[in-house]
C-alpha cells in the first residue's frame, strides 16, 4: 500500500481546524446550555440540567420569544413559497431570450453583492417616505426576497439550462395544453430542485438578520430578539434558546432531505413497475 505524501496530512490537519472553527461555537453553546441552576455565561459548568431549557417556557422578564419565532416562521413560510413560484416563473421566462434578458439576469445576481445592511436601509426609507408602515410581513418581506430570489432563480436556471424539451414536446405530442404540461410533466421532473429552493428561501429568511434589522418595525423577527437579548440576558437560557433555534433548523433541514429521499424513491419505485409492465 502507498503511503500518503505529507500534503494529505497537512491539508486533513487543516479541514479539522476548519472544522473546529466552523462548528466549535454551536457545540460550545449547547454545552453550556445545560448548565445548572447557578450556572453562568462560562465554563467550567455548574451542574447539569435541564433549567434553562424549562426557563424558555415560563414568562420571561425580558424580551419575546415565542412572538419573535412565530414572526419568524411565517415569514419564512411567506417568503419561501413567493420564491419558489417566482423562481420557476423566472426559470421558464429565462428559457425564451427576449429584449433585455441579459440586463434583468445581472440585477438579480447584482442584489447578492450589495451590502445587506444597505438593502434594508434602502427599503426601510421607501416604505417611511411614501407613508407606508415599516413592518416585517410588508417592507421585511420585500428586504428578504433581495436575498432569496436570486439564489432560488440562479437554480432554477441551471435547472432549465439541463431540462430536456423533448420531454415536453412529447406531452404536446399527447394533446397535452401549456398548462398540463407544466403542471404534470415539468413539475414532477423539477420537484427535487424546487424542494431546494424553498429551503434556501425558509433558511435564508428565518436566519436573516441585516436585511431585516430597519424593515421589521415595532416588532423583532428571532434573530433580532436574540441579538437584542445579547445586551441584557446574563443567564445561560441565551444559550438555551440558541441550542433549540439550531435544533429547529436541521429538523427543518432534515424534512426536506426526507422528502427528496421519498420523491426519488418513488420515483425510482414507478420507473421499476413500468419496465416490468413493459416485459
Amino acid at each position: 500500500m502507498d503511503r500518503r505524501p505529507r500534503s494529505f496530512y497537512v491539508l486533513a490537519a487543516f479541514f479539522t481546524l476548519f472544522l473546529l472553527f466552523l462548528y466549535g461555537p454551536t457545540f460550545t453553546i449547547a454545552i453550556l446550555s445545560f448548565q445548572g441552576p447557578e450556572g453562568g455565561l462560562t465554563f467550567p459548568m455548574r451542574g447539569v440540567s435541564l433549567h434553562w431549557f424549562r426557563d424558555l417556557f415560563e414568562q420571561q422578564a425580558v424580551g419575546d420569544i415565542w412572538g419573535s419565532f412565530g414572526r419568524s416562521f411565517v415569514l419564512g413560510l411567506m417568503v419561501m413559497v413567493t420564491t419558489v413560484v417566482v423562481s420557476v416563473m423566472g426559470g421558464l421566462a429565462f428559457r425564451k431570450r427576449f429584449a433585455g434578458s441579459a440586463v434583468l439576469f445581472y440585477l438579480v445576481v447584482t442584489s447578492l453583492v450589495i451590502p445587506s445592511i444597505l438593502v434594508s436601509l434602502g427599503v426601510g426609507l421607501i416604505f417611511s417616505q411614501s407613508g407606508l408602515d415599516v413592518h416585517w410581513a410588508t417592507s421585511g418581506f420585500g428586504s428578504q426576497l433581495t436575498w432569496t430570489l436570486p439564489f432560488g432563480l440562479l437554480i432554477m436556471f441551471a435547472v432549465f439550462n439541463r431540462f430536456d424539451k423533448s420531454y415536453e414536446e412529447a406531452a404536446r405530442d399527447q394533446g397535452a395544453s401549456a398548462w398540463q404540461t407544466i403542471r404534470h410533466v415539468v413539475l414532477p421532473i423539477i420537484a427535487p430542485s424546487l424542494i431546494g429552493v424553498a429551503l434556501f428561501g425558509f433558511t435564508l429568511s428565518y436566519d436573516e438578520f441585516a436585511r431585516t434589522l430597519l424593515t421589521a418595525g415595532s416588532y423583532n423577527t428571532l434573530p433580532l430578539e436574540i441579538y437584542g437579548m445579547t445586551t441584557n440576558v446574563t443567564t445561560p437560557v441565551i444559550f438555551a434558546l440558541g441550542t433549540l433555534t439550531t435544533a429547529f433548523s436541521l429538523v427543518v433541514i432534515g424534512v426536506f432531505l426526507a422528502s427528496v429521499w421519498a420523491m426519488n424513491r418513488r420515483r425510482a419505485r414507478q420507473g421499476s413497475d413500468a419496465g416490468q409492465g413493459m416485459v
